[in-house]
C-alpha cells in the first residue's frame, strides 16, 4: 500500500527521532517522496520540535537512544497536551514481547522491529495517519455538535430526540481507534506465527529429505547415521515438533479473539432493532466490556459478581448501550488507576444490574441533575451530556428504572432494575 503523493502543502509532517545517522537516512530516503520529514538525534530535540508549528503528525521513535531513552521520551509526549493525541510508532531493535508490551502500554499505536520491510513501514505509517484524521474529523464534528447543543434549549425535545442516534454514532467513532488496535494485537501474533512456523517447516523438510535420502540406500553406515543424528540436534527437530502445534493453537485463538471482536461490535451497532427478544444480560453485559476493553483495561481493574439471573424479555441491543455509557462514565471518573465492579441478581419479578467504581464520585448537589438532557460534569469537548438521558428513556421503556449512590471521593453505583416480563412486550 504505496502512500499518494500530494501537495507540499497538503503533506502530513513526520517526526524521525533517531541517533543513528544511517538510520536517519534509510528512513528520510523513504518517506521524504510522501511526507515533510523533520529529525532529531535525541529526546529533548524531539520534545522541542513537537511544540513547533505546524506540530506533527506522527512521530517514529527509537527506543535505545543516550541520555533520554525514547520510553521516557513517549512519557513526556503523553504528558504534555499539545502533543499527547501525537500517535507514535515505535521502531526499534528491542524485538521481546516485554519491550513491546512496555511500549504499547506507554501509549505507542504501534511498534516495529528492526530491521524491517520498509514497504511494510510505509504502509503502517499510512493506516496511522489516517486513523488519526479520523479521529480529528470526529472531534472537530463533536466540537460542533457540542456548540450546536448549547446554543440550542436545553429542553427542546425535538433536539433531545435527533441526538438520540448521534451520540450513539459519537460513542462507537471515540471506541473505533481502540478497537482497531484490539484486533490489530492478535492480528499480529498470528501474523509472526505463521512466519515462524514457515520457518519451522523448511527446517523440518530439510532434516525429512535428508533422512529419505540416506535411507534410500541399502546400508546406512555410521559415518551417515552420524550426520543425520547431527543435523537432527542442529535444527531442533524435537522442539519443532512442539512448538508447531503450540503456534498453530495460539494462532487459531488469535482469530476467534478478532472474530468475538468484530461480532460484538457488529451486533452493538445494531442497537436501533426494536425486537423483543429472551436474552442472557450476562452475555450482553461480556459483549459491551469486549468492546470497550481498550477504554478501560489500561487504568481499570474490572470485576465480575455475577448472580443466578433468569433470561429476561427486552430490547438486548439498546441495553446494551446501556450497559456502555454505564461503564465508560466508570472509567472516565477513574482519574488514575481503580476498579469497576459488575453485579448481578435478582427477585421474584426482576433483575438487577449494578456497576461500581472506585472513581471520584458524584458532587451531591448534582446527583438530582444526572439525568436531565445535556448536563454534563466533564470538561467541554469530553462529552454532551445525553448518555444517562438515553439510558434512562431506554430502563424506561423497559419498564425499569436506575438507582444511584455516590459518595465524593470514593466512588458510585448505578444499579438498573429490569422486570423479568415487562408489559411493553
Amino acid at each position: 500500500m504505496e502512500p499518494v503523493k500530494q501537495d507540499a502543502e497538503h503533506k502530513a509532517t513526520i517526526l524521525l527521532v533517531d541517533d543513528e545517522s544511517i538510520n536517519l537516512s534509510i528512513f528520510g530516503q523513504l518517506l521524504t517522496p510522501y511526507y515533510q520529514v523533520l529529525v532529531a538525534t535525541n529526546g529533548q530535540r524531539a520534545l522541542q520540535l513537537v511544540c513547533l508549528t505546524p506540530k506533527p503528525d506522527l512521530i517514529l521513535l527509537d527506543v535505545m537512544m543516550p541520555g533520554m531513552d525514547g520510553y521516557e521520551v513517549i512519557a513526556h509526549l503523553k504528558a504534555n497536551p499539545v502533543s499527547r493525541d501525537i500517535p507514535v510508532i515505535f521502531v526499534t531493535a528491542l524485538n521481546s514481547d516485554l519491550e513491546e508490551e512496555r511500549g504499547l502500554v506507554l501509549g505507542a499505536v504501534d511498534y516495529i522491529y528492526k530491521p524491517c520491510h520498509l514497504s511494510i513501514l510505509l504502509a503502517r505509517i499510512q493506516t496511522q495517519l489516517e486513523l488519526k484524521s479520523a479521529r480529528d474529523r470526529l472531534k472537530d464534528q463533536n466540537t460542533f455538535l457540542e456548540t450546536e447543543v448549547e446554543r440550542r434549549d436545553k429542553d427542546n425535545r425535538a433536539v433531545h430526540a435527533q441526538l438520540l442516534q448521534s451520540e450513539k454514532l459519537a460513542a462507537i467513532g471515540q471506541l473505533a481507534a481502540g478497537i482497531a488496535h484490539e484486533i490489530n494485537n492478535p492480528i499480529g501474533f498470528v501474523s509472526s506465527n505463521l512466519n515462524t512456523l514457515s520457518c519451522y517447516l523448511t527446517d523440518l523438510f530439510c532434516v525429512v529429505d535428508a533422512y529419505e535420502s540416506t535411507l534410500s540406500d541399502t546400508e546406512i553406515s555410521k559415518e551417515a547415521l552420524q550426520k543425520l543424528q547431527e543435523l537432527k540436534k542442529q535444527k531442533q527437530l524435537d522442539y519443532l515438533r512442539s512448538d508447531i502445534s503450540e503456534l498453530i493453537a495460539e494462532s487459531r485463538e488469535g482469530l476467534l479473539r478478532v472474530r468475538d471482536i468484530v461480532q460484538d461490535l457488529k451486533n452493538f451497532a445494531h442497537s436501533d432493532a426494536n425486537s423483543w427478544e429472551l436474552a442472557d444480560l450476562h452475555k450482553g453485559l461480556d459483549s459491551t466490556l469486549n468492546i470497550i476493553a481498550n477504554e478501560l483495561k489500561y487504568h481499570c481493574a474490572v470485576h465480575k459478581r455475577y448472580g443466578d439471573i433468569p433470561q429476561i424479555y427486552c430490547l438486548s441491543s439498546q441495553l446494551n448501550q446501556v450497559f456502555m455509557n454505564l461503564l465508560v462514565n466508570a472509567g472516565q471518573a477513574i482519574e488514575t488507576q481503580g476498579e469497576i465492579t459488575i453485579g448481578t441478581g435478582c427477585t421474584d419479578q426482576e433483575v438487577w444490574v449494578e456497576i461500581s467504581d472506585t472513581g471520584k464520585g458524584i458532587a451531591p448537589e448534582n446527583l438530582s441533575h444526572l439525568f436531565e438532557p445535556f448536563f454534563t460534569t466533564k470538561p467541554v469537548g469530553k462529552g454532551t451530556g445525553l448518555g444517562l438521558s438515553i439510558s434512562q428513556n431506554i430502563v424506561g421503556k423497559h419498564g425499569g428504572r436506575i438507582e444511584v449512590t455516590s459518595n465524593l471521593g470514593h466512588g458510585s453505583q448505578f444499579r438498573v432494575w429490569l422486570p423479568i416480563h415487562p408489559t411493553q412486550s
